[in-house]
């Protein structure tokens, strides 16, 4: 597998990763032409952050996301990965360790980052898992949102 950034030829694969992962996550499905187009804007804007690939042979086995989020307290940035999707085929092969690691090695040649964050289900315990067996430390935090009631992602 080579672990790489995303490239607009990889917008597909990336919207059909993301509905299989919400939908697999949280039994929610995605309108496919708001997530094509979220996936597209990502992509095309860099300071946004961006998408990583596990790919073998053409194929991409595995994905994630990183934006970014800034910490006053620490003066410096809090990578968010998000997004996390293995194909099933691909699963329990180590690739989410070597996309982690990669982002990883990413952070340590950028010195403006200063830690890695994401959230996860509450119910996912093979994911919470993986990430305390790569370090993360749960933290005391709730998150909470409040979407724009002309927000519209997914089919009700």
């Amino acid at each position: 597998m080579i672990i790489r950034k995303a490239i607009p030829a990889d917008a597909k694969a990336l919207s059909e990763f993301n509905q299989n992962m919400a939908l697999e996550t949280e039994a929610i499905e995605l309108i496919p032409e708001v997530i094509a187009a979220g996936v597209k804007t990502m992509i095309k804007n860099p300071q946004m952050g961006f998408y990583l690939v596990a790919e073998r042979q053409a194929e991409i086995g595995a994905s994630l996301m990183v934006t970014t989020e800034w910490s006053d307290w620490r003066n410096g940035l809090f990578w968010w990965i998000q997004s996390v999707y293995v194909k099933p085929e691909y699963r329990r092969q180590g690739l989410y360790r070597q996309l982690y690691q990669h982002v990883k090695d990413m952070a340590e040649a950028e010195t403006g980052v200063c830690g890695f964050r994401l959230y996860v289900e509450h119910d996912n315990s093979n994911a919470q898992k993986t990430y305390h067996s790569l370090g993360m430390q749960e933290t005391g935090y709730k998150l909470f949102e409040e979407l724009k009631a002309s927000t519209q992602f997914c089919r009700t």
